[in-house]
């Protein structure tokens, strides 16, 4: 019989000394980045009511909830989405408040993944939200500091841009109207699983436009290519407000690093505008995406307000930092303090702290083990007190 008490559970795992020192790192700059900026920090809880992933514009497929039972009997899961709690205070706590609202957040999201996926179910995010703010001033702001947040992950980065709005409109001139097989089609297109996108679609030239959406990926040069391809009075409103938009906003990241990618749909039917995904040299999946959400907080009763955000994956983000960087983060100590009175160690550790030196008390049994122990671990100062309790310093 396997014994789980060992182990962790799938899709979950520990993290160890680099791992946290390199996902400290991450947050407290990523954090720099939103508080220079003015944002002010929320914290939702880490259980919410099932209903507030339930709604029309904000469904999760129960499937992927890890789902609990509270005390009253009323169906609970562990928090799977950052954004429609930040949506739901903003509509009570915060309806009050002057818009727009500038939040940023720290914290850990819950979500089943399908085995063997390479996808952690626990990660921690650190990411944005902009509320009440007028579309293109946010969009611009919103997209300038998730390249600076990816740029801290790696400087070599790409962050592609699409409009979900440009599949929605596909879907109304075709009347493709099944909502499940609306669904597979819009997983299958951010997918670019281009044989399934076939399968469903058929022979029809008249879904010529949805068959060929994620292949609109790349340089400026895209939009021209969707001038052809996609048709209609909306699209083209879209596409001329997306290209301004990356144009612009090449002044201030370089070029290079922008991708267009009109088959950029999301499986989070939530977003209703621009979307985008931030990618890092030597990860295959995105560590940052977001988008502009104008309907989500309505549907929680409070008043309208259009938004727009993003969120980091930490995790994700430390695993390829370390990888590209090749840097060690765990501080080595200054000091190595060694006494048989331990309490003589532990005030004399308190006296190099508030000298500015980071110390390490030493629970060995003797100088020598101490200095062993220094040795090894790179640590270049040996405190060894005396009974008299005097400190002589020794250089390993």
């Amino acid at each position: 019989m396997r014994r789980n008490d060992w182990l962790t559970p799938e899709g979950t795992r520990d993290l160890l000394f680099e791992e946290c020192a390199a996902k400290r790192y991450l947050e407290e700059r990523i954090t720099g980045i939103f508080e220079n900026y003015s944002y002010s920090e929320v914290i939702t809880p880490g259980i919410e009511f099932y209903d507030v992933f339930n709604g029309k514009a904000r469904h999760f497929p129960p499937e992927t909830m890890y789902k609990l039972v509270d005390g009253k009997n009323r169906l609970m899961v562990l928090r799977p989405d950052t954004t429609m709690p930040i949506a739901r205070l903003c509509a009570t706590r915060l309806r009050g408040e002057e818009l727009p609202l500038k939040l940023f957040y720290n914290q850990s999201i819950f979500m089943v993944n399908p085995k063997d996926s390479g996808r952690d179910d626990e990660f921690e995010q650190s990411g944005i939200e902009i509320i009440g703010g007028e579309n293109e001033d946010s969009d611009y702001e919103a997209l300038f500091l998730a390249a600076k947040a990816l740029c801290e992950c790696d400087e070599d980065y790409r962050l592609e841009i699409g409009d979900s709005g440009i599949f929605g409109e596909l879907l109304s001139q075709y009347n493709y109207s099944d909502e499940q097989q609306t669904e597979k089609l819009r997983v299958n297109i951010e997918d670019k699983n281009y044989p399934a996108i076939d399968a469903m679609l058929g022979d029809d030239k008249s879904n010529e436009a949805l068959r060929t959406l994620p292949r609109l990926f790349g340089g400026f040069e895209v939009f021209e290519e969707a001038r052809k391809r996609l048709c209609g009075e909306a699209i083209e409103k879209k596409l001329a407000r997306l290209e301004k938009l990356c144009r612009e906003l090449a002044d201030i990241i370089p070029e290079e690093k922008i991708r267009v990618d009109l088959g950029l749909v999301n499986k989070k039917n939530y977003y209703t505008g621009i979307i985008f995904k931030g990618y890092v040299e030597g990860y295959g999946q995105p560590v940052l995406s977001g988008g502009r959400y104008d309907t989500l907080i309505g549907e929680f009763g409070g008043r309208e307000a259009k938004a727009v955000g993003f969120a980091v994956n930490i995790e994700a983000a430390a695993k390829v930092y370390l990888k590209n960087k090749g840097k060690t983060l765990a501080k080595t100590p200054d000091v190595l303090v060694f006494s048989n009175d331990k309490i003589a160690a532990l005030k004399h550790c308190e006296k190099l702290i508030s000298e500015g030196l980071s110390v390490r008390n030493f629970n060995g049994a003797c100088p020598k083990c101490a200095e062993k122990f220094a040795k090894k671990h790179g640590i270049h100062r040996l405190d060894v007190i005396n009974e008299n309790g005097d400190a002589e310093s020794r250089e390993v």
